[in-house]
């Protein structure tokens, strides 16, 4: 989660208007005061300064809050039902918003090239898995019924998205010594080695997630005006499968828009920083991990009571800048003069709440473990994208390399080498707590042994879909590029891509403005 409407916005108008004041206003009113009497002069000044005055006002109600998050829709939101939540709006800041809102729907076409519907339909059900009778609803190209492997008494799910955490950071896939409690888990559950990010943000890893959704060029459809209501997520579904479905966050729900289109979208219960009953420890982002889970424990405790099966996501902050962390709670890494003088000290901080954040996982799996909720409960802990994503390449791979792992499922431990995406994950979830996926999402469940090994990634304008062949990147109107990867040495080389992998990359490219567009994401209970 980069940090997101923070004082910049307001920064950049200030400093617009001094410019426009300097160079524009003042020069105008001079001219007008020009052979004026003392007292019109004084008038002139007074309007232009009046202006100003309104201009800068203006800006900072249209902020709404001297926090260091923007208001937005999500900010005032608290039902279920988004005809009541659109009431608490004001109407000229909605017609504001909405003509914002269609701005930020980018279609790929304009940006990678078109390709005839059809071929895009017929080439994303294809790399499903899936046989084309499968595919049942014609106004829904991909909606399919996809039985799980599990079929005992339908489990619950806990998803706990783990801020900021890529592969660099973690041992068990060659990066630092950071994460000794990930690792461990990798030994006891299902753990990936070649999990790849949909993106760059926080709302890319909610999005991949919870909704199976490709990622476009556009905004994340957590944002995405169209999508705030009936829309596809895993908590409509499980909800209509007589689930309790609850978000926890030691933060502000509002922030990214969350708590607006999860209410919009299936979560019947959204448990944030107000609702934490104890924090010890209190940063910019809110309360630490070590307080949300704390409370996290509580209300799964809660939720086992009541006798229905559940589906809890949680979402973690202290892995984020300004890294604020509990001070004496873990040990200080003994770094050798070498690392010193290769790490800065924002990112010696960035160890620091990686080993927090680690240990405050930890602390609640060993905890979690030993609760009645445990026994019929799957864990999936991953991360919602790498923390620093740069590179002289088109796409850096290898900044989208992500840790996942599945605890309590009726899969055995085992580490996964193949190929996967973060889209794969809400499908195979589904899978193994014996819930039938009926859905548009185009993510394979990994408990089948042969899937399509793939991932896509948007990185700015650019998208990569990378196979056991290679990567195929796509280019705003540009030709595609092929390249072999190593894994290992994190490498693209190039060469040549077939006319085949061409046409792949582009039609997933295309496939989420198309799906947007039409609607085919849409949830119908």
């Amino acid at each position: 989660m980069l940090v997101s409407g923070h004082w910049d916005e307001l920064i950049i108008v200030t400093i617009s208007l001094i410019l426009i004041s300097k160079f524009i206003i003042f020069p105008i009113a001079k001219k007008l005061a020009n052979g004026f009497t003392l007292e019109t002069k004084l008038s002139s000044l007074s309007k232009v300064s009046a202006s100003i005055l309104f201009i800068l006002l203006s800006a900072i109600f249209a902020r709404g809050t001297f926090d260091h998050r923007p208001i937005n829709p999500s900010f005032v939101y608290f039902s279920t039902d988004p005809l009541v939540n659109s009431l608490t709006l004001n109407s000229s800041y909605s017609v504001a918003h909405a003509i914002k809102a269609i701005g930020n729907e980018k279609s790929a076409a304009k940006i990678y090239g078109k390709m005839d519907e059809d071929k895009v339909i017929s080439i994303v059900r294809n790399e499903t898995g899936l046989k084309s009778e499968n595919f049942y609803n014609e106004s829904k190209p991909t909606q399919a019924i996809r039985q799980p492997t599990y079929h005992g008494k339908p489990k619950n799910l806990v998803i706990i998205l783990e801020e900021s955490l890529g592969a660099q950071y973690v041992s068990e896939l060659d990066g630092l010594e950071l994460t000794p409690n990930i690792d461990k888990l990798y030994n006891e559950g299902w753990g990936f080695k070649q999990l790849y990010a949909t993106g760059t943000r926080s709302v890319r890893g909610v999005e991949a997630v919870i909704t199976g959704f490709t990622p476009t060029p556009a905004r994340a459809v957590v944002k995405l005006d169209k999508s705030q209501k009936n829309f596809f997520t895993i908590a409509n579904l499980l909800k209509d499968n007589g689930y309790n479905t609850q978000f926890i966050y030691g933060g502000e729900s509002h922030f990214d828009n969350m708590k607006s289109f999860f209410l919009g979208n299936g979560f019947t219960d959204i448990v944030d920083f107000d609702d934490i009953e104890e924090t010890a420890f209190v940063g910019s982002w809110g309360a630490s991990d070590e307080d949300l889970f704390k409370q996290t424990d509580k209300e799964l405790l809660k939720l086992h009571k009541q006798g229905k099966p559940f589906f809890s996501f949680i979402f973690s902050s202290s892995n984020h800048d300004p890294f604020e962390i509990p001070q004496d709670v873990i040990s200080p890494i003994n770094y050798s003069k070498e690392q010193l003088l290769k790490y800065d000290g924002k990112e010696l901080l960035r160890h620091k709440a990686i080993q927090y954040a680690d240990y405050a996982l930890g602390e609640f799996i060993s905890k979690a473990k030993s609760q009645p909720y445990w026994q019929d409960t799957v864990f999936l802990i991953v991360a919602d994208h790498d923390a620093r994503v740069m590179g002289k390449n088109l796409v850096p791979i290898n900044n989208f390399h992500i840790p996942a792992v599945i605890l309590n499922s009726t899969h055995l431990p085992a580490k996964d080498d193949r190929i996967v995406s973060q889209i794969d994950l809400a499908p195979t979830v589904l899978s193994l707590i014996g819930v039938a996926n009926d859905s548009p999402m185009i993510g394979q469940d990994l408990t089948n042994e042969n899937i399509h090994q793939r991932a896509m990634m948007q990185y700015a304008s650019n998208f990569a879909y990378l196979t056991e062949a290679g990567a195929t990147i796509l280019r705003p109107n540009k030709p595609a590029l092929g390249f072999s990867y190593d894994p290992t040495s994190m490498s693209l080389q190039p060469r040549q891509s077939s006319v085949q992998e061409n046409e792949t990359a582009l039609a997933h490219a295309l496939w989420g403005s198309v799906a947007f567009k039409n609607n085919w994401f849409s949830y119908n209970n």
